[in-house]
């Protein structure tokens, strides 16, 4: 199989640069000078085990590669704030036999929140999820890191609808062969669902840094909470802590020293656009739509959406702030309810 990785930023670079490395053909989809960087000098991606600078094949999008071929895997990487537009680019390449990509090939979601599934299934006849565990580093065009060890990053893997088939366990192998432990599971977006919980922390990191602090801790527990209500008026299945602690402890330990996150890197390179709304708002939608109060990420939602709108840098704010603005929310909401 040949992986086209859409989005070859932390997440995607670190999957491609991988598979290369294990012998996989791959082709980098990037844009502006993160693109001309890789065709310049090569992805220069550095794993614990060392830097190294891989010269693959780096298109802008599909009109640069001409017709698919049917062994081709779409994975996605782009933020999902860029799915759908991606979605729609690739979904109507056309693959050498006839039809299109949307029609004949597979499209793996490997992204935060749960979303972006949603969004290929109305596209796609054969989409995936992907459960990322795979803390990466990406501010420079070209330079990505990926620290952990003894494995790269854990990746679950399945069929979006629930279940699994061939071609996902065929991919596993590949990614197993690359430094990845990939378990293909039943049903995948339980874990995606697990990860979403720890995922709204983004905001909270990105508005006011990526250093430990009880207070930021709190503030993530108050969204987790929202959250886990949430799910359980929605009817939302997903993984414990326990089944997570089992799947990732020792296998995935990030050198000592504080990094920040994809929405922080976000901020750094002023991309303009955060995951926020596919996140905590992800919370606020099921709030809305079952009836439970999720003031403490409806804050978190509108802050980050904030500093990407308006180029602030990550971390100029102070927790206290941020708290300040959840806890009166959070007594608008209770004020509401007691109406």
């Amino acid at each position: 199989m040949r992986y086209i990785i859409i989005g070859a930023g932390a997440v995607g670079a670190t999957i491609g640069g991988r598979l290369a490395e294990a012998g996989g053909e791959v082709v980098l989809v990037a844009r502006g000078a993160h693109a001309e960087a890789l065709r310049a000098d090569g992805l220069r991606l550095t794993t614990a085990d060392g830097r190294r600078v891989h010269r693959l094949d780096v298109v802008t999008g599909p009109d640069e590669m001409g017709e698919l071929r049917p062994d081709d895997v779409l994975l996605l990487t782009v933020k999902t704030q860029d799915a759908i537009a991606a979605l729609d680019a690739w979904g109507d390449a056309e693959v050498a036999g006839g039809g299109t990509a949307a029609q004949r090939l597979p499209v793996l979601c490997a992204q935060n929140g749960v979303e972006s599934e949603r969004l290929a299934l109305r596209r796609f006849a054969r989409v995936y999820g992907v459960c990322v565990w795979l803390p990466a580093t990406f501010l420079e065009p070209g330079v990505v890191s990926a620290l952990c060890a003894p494995l790269t990053g854990i990746l679950h893997l399945g069929r979006a609808a629930g279940g699994t088939d061939p071609v996902v366990r065929s991919v596993a192998a590949d990614l197993a062969k690359a430094g990845f432990e990939a378990p293909v599971v039943e049903d995948v977006m339980r874990w995606k669902y697990a990860k979403l919980l720890g995922n709204l922390g983004n905001a909270i990191q990105a508005t006011t840094g990526p250093e430990p602090d009880p207070a930021k801790a709190a503030l993530l527990a108050r969204a987790a909470r929202e959250a886990k209500a949430a799910f359980g008026a929605a009817g939302i299945a997903y993984a414990s802590d326990a089944e997570q602690a089992l799947a990732r402890d020792g296998k995935v330990e990030q050198p000592p020293g504080v990094r920040g996150g994809s929405s922080w890197q976000s901020l750094a390179r002023g991309t303009g656009s955060v995951e926020a709304d596919y996140l905590n708002g992800e919370i606020s939608l099921l709030g809305r739509l079952h009836g439970v109060p999720t003031p403490v990420n409806d804050v978190l939602r509108h802050a980050a959406n904030i500093f990407a709108r308006e180029g602030l840098p990550p971390g100029a704010m102070s927790v206290a702030d941020l708290t300040a603005l959840a806890d009166e929310a959070a007594a608008r909401a209770g004020a509401r309810g007691a109406e």
